[in-house]
């Protein structure tokens, strides 16, 4: 069970968004990149570099609150370092995004300046969302745009798959689908999409990415385990992932006639509870050549 669990992806509607995208890019000043903060450098599709073509970016770490603490410090670090200033937020309840006015200005003030230099005041700058699946791209404008989704008519790209929404400001952000890449040249940037549910689940082996779920988790956060299920602090070294698997399908009584565990349930079940946050704030991924953050702090 060392090996990550294989997914590929790449339905063909992702391909009909990408072309989307490629044609509202004449009508952006910019790009708003949600990512995950748990995953924030495998939730950040590579295709954006070269598609947005040198297009200022503003990138978000959504769901930080479910993110280690101290992992969340060290991307905002690197980001920084690497000249992308990220912001730790999380969309759905809105923490985090009143610095947003802030990383806009300034990651785009000169083009507020360029245009005042040309004569032109009032400018409206249109800000792509842009994003993976399930990473908060529609929490992110329901929240900025007040929950009404006040849509901009009679503007171009407003299509069934791209609409532009005022939030205010002076600002208007084009809304797209989510978007994949072909294919994961990395198995564990995959993986790590499926822990999330960033690819969706009826293409993985719900067992085996449980099993490597908790294989990935116990690494690093393995009290956490044991508190969730109960399960006394020697379990990870006696037990394979498989095996915890099925101690924890037996400690919380999901068997099948016969006193069988059901691995399925019991796979859905820690699945679930990982992405509701139930095993506190877990990051999955860290810089390169960072020390990993100690999870007792």
């Amino acid at each position: 069970m060392n090996e990550p669990v294989s997914v590929q992806w790449f339905p063909g509607h992702m391909a009909k968004t990408r072309r989307l995208m490629e044609r509202c890019l004449p009508l952006i000043d910019g790009a708003v990149e949600i990512a995950d903060a748990r995953i924030p450098a495998s939730s950040r599709n590579p295709e954006l570099d070269s598609l947005l073509a040198g297009k200022p970016r503003l990138l978000l770490l959504n769901k930080a609150d479910m993110a280690d603490e101290q992992a969340n410090r060290l991307w905002l670090n690197y980001f920084e370092k690497t000249g992308t200033p990220a912001l730790p937020v999380d969309c759905k309840t809105g923490k985090g995004l009143g610095g947003f006015a802030r990383l806009a200005q300034r990651q785009l003030g000169h083009l507020v300046q360029k245009y005042r230099d040309r004569g032109i005041t009032g400018r409206t700058l249109r800000l792509m969302v842009v994003g993976i699946p399930n990473v908060g791209k529609s929490s992110f404008i329901n929240r900025m745009a007040g929950g009404a989704r006040a849509k901009v008519a009679d503007r171009p790209g407003v299509t069934r798959g791209n609409q532009w929404f005022a939030i205010g400001g002076g600002v208007e952000l084009l809304d797209t689908a989510g978007v994949l890449w072909p294919k994961f040249d990395d198995p564990a940037v995959g993986e790590r999409l499926a822990f999330t549910g960033a690819v969706r689940d009826v293409v993985v082996d719900v067992e085996a990415l449980a099993a490597r779920l908790l294989q990935t988790v116990g690494l690093r956060y393995g009290d956490r385990l044991c508190e969730r299920y109960r399960l006394p602090p020697e379990a990870l070294k006696e037990y394979d992932p498989a095996g915890l698997l099925e101690a924890i399908g037996k400690k919380r009584g999901m068997l099948l006639p016969g006193g069988v565990v059901n691995t399925e349930r019991t796979a859905v079940a820690v699945v679930d509870d990982y992405r509701a946050g139930k095993w506190g704030r877990i990051t999955l991924e860290l810089p390169e050549a960072e020390p990993a953050p100690d999870p007792a702090e």
